[in-house]
């Protein structure tokens, strides 16, 4: 069982690329979205994120790469100052910077942007973690590192029209999403309980993985324990410790997560559901979710529905991890 594959499915996970390429010397750019994560990889010359959270803008250099958190709009500019400057905003549908093709702007300021939708809400603790924002900083990378290689390799593509390009450019994004994770991951396990830290236990990690694999299993503390080969005490103890949180309460998450996908993506009626993620009857599962939603499974399938083509919401076809 991969974890985060798993943890990204069930999120609804979509992307989209934002290939930028030049950046408009004269005009600062806008990436709203409360629904989104994604990264900034600066190709070459200097750039300047600004946020409402920080009067001073990050600055990036070439190799540089910066991941936003989700709901953290903000502005990106190859100016310090971005007062003053006209703002376009980026939306779902409209990838592209304002321009002819894609070809103009200032030269030798070059970037290409991943947006990733988590759009099920509430969030797995996994990414409700994360910080505000994750810098990876070339000066500080190994060159032969993978993310490294893979700014290289992106770099490299830009540069021209080559058979299968967008091809590669997507496979480059998507490799250096999953090594961020993994970069957020460990930053965030090295500050103390957390999912993060959690799945560095092997024991604890075999027990998340078998909850992930069969939510829908009648799993209890003493049948979970055997199944890693643990006493329930020593099971409770290091989840708490590690995660700060019960093996059952976490399983509640996991099943939450999995029907929110299934209230999305299927037309399954509420008892099917129910019985897939570890309910014995629509009424049970119902309760369940609304207490923790906020909302019926029925009222939430519908706003599902109607805001599948919202204007900011990825199209279907920007579905990943299925």
């Amino acid at each position: 069982m991969d974890i985060l594959s798993d943890l990204l499915r069930e999120a609804g996970l979509r992307r989209r690329l934002l290939d930028l390429r030049e950046v408009p010397e004269h005009m600062a750019l806008r990436f709203p979205c409360e629904r989104s994560v994604g990264f900034h990889v600066v190709l070459e010359g200097t750039l300047y994120v600004h946020t409402d959270s920080d009067p001073h803008p990050l600055r990036l250099e070439a190799g540089d790469v910066a991941v936003m958190a989700r709901g953290c709009t903000h502005l990106l500019t190859t100016s310090e100052h971005a007062v003053g400057l006209p703002v376009y905003t980026l939306t779902a549908h409209a990838a592209k910077r304002p321009g002819t093709g894609g070809t103009t702007g200032t030269a030798g300021t070059r970037v290409v942007s991943g947006a990733y939708q988590l759009w099920n809400a509430p969030l797995h603790p996994f990414f409700a973690e994360w910080p505000a924002w994750h810098l990876v900083r070339a000066s500080r990378t190994a060159t032969l590192e993978p993310l490294q290689l893979c700014v290289a390799m992106l770099a490299a593509e830009m540069h021209g029209e080559q058979l299968g390009r967008d091809t590669v450019v997507y496979s480059l994004l998507d490799v250096m999403f999953t090594h961020l994770l993994r970069d957020i991951a460990a930053a965030r396990a090295a500050q103390g309980a957390s999912f993060s830290l959690a799945v560095r236990d092997p024991l604890v990690r075999r027990a998340v993985a078998l909850m992930h694999e069969d939510c829908a299993h009648d799993w209890t503390l003493d049948t979970l324990a055997r199944a890693v080969g643990m006493s329930r005490s020593v099971l409770a103890e290091r989840f708490r410790d590690a995660m700060n949180d019960t093996p059952l309460s976490y399983l509640r998450t996991v099943r939450l997560q999995r029907a929110m996908r299934l209230l999305a993506e299927s037309d399954d009626t509420l008892e099917r559901i129910a019985m897939q993620v570890g309910y014995t009857d629509a009424f049970s599962f119902s309760k369940a979710f609304k207490r923790a939603v906020g909302r019926s499974p029925g009222e939430y399938r519908r706003e599902r529905a109607e805001d599948q083509w919202a204007s900011m919401r990825f199209p279907p076809a920007a579905a990943i991890g299925g």
